[in-house]
């Protein structure tokens, strides 16, 4: 599964007149096309579309005429389906005539979700056609394809809508169509409804006619050329709330009739964060409006469909009076991340899903640079090194993947939506950013987006924008210096190198992994190394040395000094290089601000000089490089005093992010060892933490008082007390939860705590039965995650063996909760077992309920196998994966989960005595 290498799938021949040897369609002829990917050479130019859903019988029928453009003679036309039951099919000729009396027969191949229509007259290449295609189905069940949707009203009363979300590969579940990225189209949508529904689509709507049977017919506008996964179309009843941006675009967001008051805020933060980009990416928005949609069955976070975004609740709606500061930092990020896409991945869009970071990691980095601009009270980057040591967390094993990875059928393609094409992306953008300027880096991103504005592009457009030196006007004229004169004009100097921005950010792109940076100071020598960061495998192991074979990368190094007023640079493009200082030093400190994606190791003179620092003067450094030397060390595959000496200065820092990189650590170890039931050092952590960060609890209030970062560690630190059962803690959470409940909930508890609160509160059976009873009628999605959380958090494991039976059943807790649901029940020390019999037992259930690949089932994998830590258990986990080879054999995150338990492992084997002499050293 590990592709090292990477190659570009080559378009597929267009030997169109030759069937397929063993390819059978359903009916036993052959099928005329063996490959995944479809044939290149019939182009949709314009889809028409009608689509009819049906919210009484949960059906919808459609017709569309696509206009296509032949390149090569061919009888046959290929394009996708899933699960639709095609009634006609026809071809037309330019003037709309047909070419046939007869009518045409249509092959089905579902192994590719591909369909064939035959034509007795050949069509010409060069000549323009007309596919006409009438075609129906159920609403789909999941959360892909055309699929309902319900949500209840306060009076109990269900209702229905029906709602598309179609990327990667599912708009071939509600339509025929070329469901690949790089067949851009426009699209005419019409769409007939009942008199008390709306309906939306990418475009806004034209007219309305009245058809007869209370049918009314709506009529969108012309789409722009765009991708078939773009498209959007919903049916419902929902309410909204509109505003206008400053260059004229009507944005809306739309919700349930009775949350209609909890949108409020994301038309705020939609209309400023809208502006931005406009203003960022020098190129105004497209359409003349932005609708924001939540919908109240949805399994990702959100979707970038042009002109409609859809979300799910929690991502977009806020109620100032439940919902905490962080999450309202949360619904900011997706609204960010969504209007980012309009450009990044709609505008331009990557030719093929082996670059899905061209579209995500762009995302997920523009989140913080907008959020930064527009909101700085929100504080996001406390935020951007978590996203960054998430990336190194799965980037230091070796089940990782190359940024751009070899990805062809559907199952592969939903995995690339994950931790290395947004979170490594992003990071990889981030030190970009910081290597080119940010004047540089917003120029080459502009150029990019200019030059293959509605059309696609690959990883190595990016890099050529990047080093371009045209102006705006070599581009309108159509000219583009590609010519090796530019060359030395465009080559970056950097620290007075010249760089190959090119060769340097494929190190980054197309090898997988992330290095690890050796400092060795001398004098005023620096020794510096690099080789790949391994977290399982140590140097000794006999398959170290084939594990670093290849690895090199080009490091942009920075480093600060004692004596330094500036940050000083480097380009590392060997395995080992001697830099020299002006001057003799105190200390160096590499990889400032963590704006870096590598790793550094510094020698034990290093390391102890950099602790004295942190212990007698830590503002010397940033919080980022507090921080980042926390991870740094605790990462380092060995945990040594060193690492647990290092945090000892935690005791005077008062950053909150520093502070929660150091209690994250500590309190991650005590989780495992928990597990365990390793009694001593789990009584010892336990004692240490609470004794060692006292003053930090004892600091904390219940209230939403402070800033952003004061509010985030309140929230973290308070919820960690009470889960060590720190009396204290404990006694005014059950204060605050009884008198919440004597209320009937009707008193607003501080929204930073009311989670830590409902937990306490869920550990007896009545507060437990109280909070399920609540979770059924809440009108607030936000909340219900709190309350989910506490009811997950009992001790009781009847109690949460119902919890699933619940998630199960679809009802009371949504399908769409079920994957979190599990997660949160194996996190539970009484849970972890329970959990996982759970996902054997129903492992076909689940797989129908979120398919192979989809975020869902990864993060049920990943939730439930990362919990163990024994060899046994790591055993028993291989052994169900080769029970269901069949299934998963293609799977990457079953790679990813192993490898993880087996960090788990690992990590025990050699830290835990080491863990239980430096406790007893510091108790004493």
């Amino acid at each position: 599964m590990g592709f090292s290498i990477f190659n570009f799938s080559k378009t597929p021949s267009s030997d169109s007149n030759s069937p397929a040897g063993d390819n059978l369609a359903t009916n036993g002829l052959p099928f005329p096309w063996s490959k995944v990917r479809l044939p290149n050479y019939i182009v949709p130019v314009h889809y028409h579309l009608l689509i009819h859903p049906n919210l009484t019988t949960l059906k919808f029928s459609g017709s569309v005429k696509i206009e296509i453009d032949v390149k090569n003679n061919t009888n046959w036309v290929v394009l996708h389906s899933k699960n639709l039951k095609i009634f006609t099919a026809t071809v037309l000729d330019e003037h709309e005539a047909h070419l046939s009396d007869k009518v045409l027969s249509v092959l089905e191949y579902p192994a590719h979700e591909q369909i064939a229509i035959f034509s007795p007259k050949i069509l010409t290449s060069g000549e323009k056609y007309f596919l006409y295609l009438e075609f129906g189905a159920p609403l789909s069940d999941g959360f892909y394809g055309f699929y309902k949707s319900t949500y209840k009203t306060k009076a109990g009363e269900t209702r229905v809508l029906a709602s598309t979300h179609f990327e990667p590969t599912s708009a071939r579940m509600a339509l025929p169509c070329f469901d690949e990225p790089i067949f851009k189209a426009n699209y005419t949508v019409r769409i007939r409804r009942g008199p008390s529904h709306i309906a939306l689509s990418n475009m806004p709507l034209e007219q309305t006619v009245e058809i007869g049977n209370g049918l009314f017919e709506d009529h969108f506008e012309v789409s722009v050329k765009m991708s078939s996964y773009l498209l959007a179309f919903i049916v419902c009843d929902f309410r909204s709330v509109s505003g206008m941006t400053a260059t004229g675009i009507n944005i809306s967001i739309y919700a349930v009739p009775e949350k209609w008051h909890q949108t409020h805020y994301a038309l705020e933060a939609a209309l400023r964060l809208l502006e931005f980009y406009e203003q960022y990416f020098n190129i105004l928005y497209p359409l003349p409006k932005m609708d924001l949609i939540a919908i109240p069955d949805f399994q990702s976070g959100a979707m970038e469909n042009w002109g409609l975004t859809t979300y799910r609740e929690t991502s977009l709606l806020y109620d100032p009076d439940i919902s905490s500061a962080s999450d309202k930092l949360w619904v900011t990020l997706v609204i960010g991340h969504e209007l980012a896409h309009q450009w990044f991945g709609n505008l331009v869009t990557m030719e093929w899903w082996n670059d899905i970071w061209l579209n995500e990691g762009f995302a997920r980095y523009m989140e913080f640079v907008s959020l930064e601009a527009v909101y700085p009270e929100l504080k996001v980057e406390d935020h951007f090194l978590d996203t960054c040591f998430g990336a190194i967390g799965r980037d230091s094993l070796n089940s990782s993947r190359p940024i751009s990875s070899l990805a062809e059928n559907p199952t592969q393609i939903k995995e690339m939506f994950d931790t290395v094409s947004y979170d490594k992306g992003a990071c990889i953008l981030h030190m970009l950013r910081n290597f080119l300027t940010n004047e540089g880096f917003q120029s080459g991103i502009i150029r990019y987006l200019r030059r293959f504005r509605y059309s696609n592009a690959r990883n190595e457009d990016l890099w050529d924008s990047l080093i371009k030196t045209c102006s705006e006007e070599d581009f309108t004229a159509g000219e583009y210096c590609y010519s090796s004169t530019q060359a030395t004009k465009n080559a970056y100097r950097f620290a007075g190198e010249h760089i190959d921005l090119k060769k340097m950010m494929s190190t980054w792109t197309l090898q997988k992994g992330i290095p690890l940076v050796t400092v060795r100071r001398q004098g005023r020598r620096l020794y510096v190394g690099q080789e790949r960061f391994l977290k399982i495998v140590l140097p000794n192991d006999p398959s170290w040395n084939s594990l670093q074979e290849g690895y090199l990368w080009h490091i942009p190094l920075t480093y600060k000094t004692s004596h330094s007023e500036h940050e000083v640079k480097h380009l590392l493009t060997t395995k080992s290089d001697v830099l020299t200082l002006d001057e003799e030093v105190d200390w160096v400190k590499l990889n400032t601000d963590m704006n870096g994606y590598y790793i550094v190791h510094y020698d034990e003179e290093g390391w102890n000089c950099l602790t004295e620092l942190l212990r007698v003067n830590h503002t010397a450094l940033s919080f980022k490089d507090r921080a980042s030397l926390i991870h740094n060390a605790f990462h380092i595959t060995v945990l040594s005093y060193q690492a647990l000496d290092l945090i000892g200065y935690l005791k005077s820092e008062t950053h909150n992010v520093p502070l929660l990189q150091g209690l994250g650590y500590l309190q991650s170890f005590y989780k495992l060892i928990e597990k365990r039931h390793i009694a001593d050092v789990t009584h010892n952590l336990k004692t240490y933490i609470l004794q060692y960060f006292r003053d930090v609890i004892d600091k904390q209030t219940w209230s939403d008082d402070g800033t952003v970062s004061d509010r985030r560690l309140r929230e973290e630190v308070l919820s960690l007390a009470c889960d060590f059962n720190y009396p204290p803690c404990l006694e005014k959470a059950k204060q605050l939860f009884n008198s919440w409940v004597d209320s009937n909930g009707t008193v607003s508890l501080p929204t930073d705590v009311s989670e830590t609160v409902y937990m306490v509160g869920a550990q007896d059976d009545s507060g437990w039965a109280y909070l399920l009873e609540k979770y059924g009628v809440s009108m607030c999605e936000t909340e219900k995650s709190k309350f989910l959380s506490a009811l997950a958090s009992s001790k009781d494991s009847k109690k949460l063996s119902r919890l699933l039976q619940l998630g199960m059943g679809g009802t009371v807790i949504k399908t769409q909760n079920l994957p979190s649901l599990i997660y949160m029940v194996a996190r539970n020390p009484v849970g972890h077992f329970l959990a996982w019999d759970f996902v054997k037992k129903h492992w076909n259930e689940l797989v129908e309920k979120f398919p192979l690949g989809s975020f869902g089932i990864r993060s049920i994998i990943v939730g439930t196998v990362t919990q163990f830590s024994s060899t046994e258990e790591l055993r028993e986990v291989e052994v169900f994966f080769k029970s269901i080879t069949e299934q998963v054999s293609q799977l990457r995150v079953i790679q990813v989960a192993t490898e993880n338990l087996e960090k788990n492992i690992m990590w025990l084997k050699r830290n835990l005595e080491t863990m239980r002499t430096w406790l007893q050293q510091r108790l004493n």
